[in-house]
């Protein structure tokens, strides 16, 4: 019986780590819809960039701009879920896009319902459904 449990303790271990990893990268969204507009599992909204073109591959948002507008980090080993897609950022980190527009917080939004960058220099918008 102790030899049963010896063999058990780390199988089921091993599989419930497995089911733990495939969970976030066999479909969860990243984002969700609250109020109309996209917003983090921790409420935070989201936001797009004007300048980051139709079905961006990648962002035009690096630097300091990424400082102030922090991407929508994915894993690295994360896949396409519906219209959610993984992008590769110039540092080689990994970016969530919704419908190919590179997704992004505010530094400024201190809590969850906050949106003080809609509009911000005419170029950020509140990410939408």
């Amino acid at each position: 019986m102790i030899a049963r449990r010896t063999l058990l303790a780390p199988l089921s271990l091993l599989v419930l780590s497995a089911c733990s990893a495939m969970q976030y990268h066999a479909g969860t969204q990243p984002a969700m819809v609250q109020d109309g507009m996209l917003v983090t599992p921790a409420g935070m909204t989201l936001y797009t960039f004007d300048k980051d073109p139709a079905d961006a591959s990648k962002s035009v948002c690096n630097g300091p701009c990424a400082t102030n507008w922090p991407p929508l980090a994915a894993d690295k080993g994360a896949s396409a879920s519906g219209d959610w897609k993984p992008i590769t950022r110039d540092d080689g980190s990994m970016q969530w896009s919704y419908k190919g527009k590179p997704v992004y917080r505010w530094m400024r939004d201190a809590k969850p319902g906050d949106h003080g960058g809609d509009g911000v220099n005419g170029i950020w918008r509140i990410a939408r459904p």
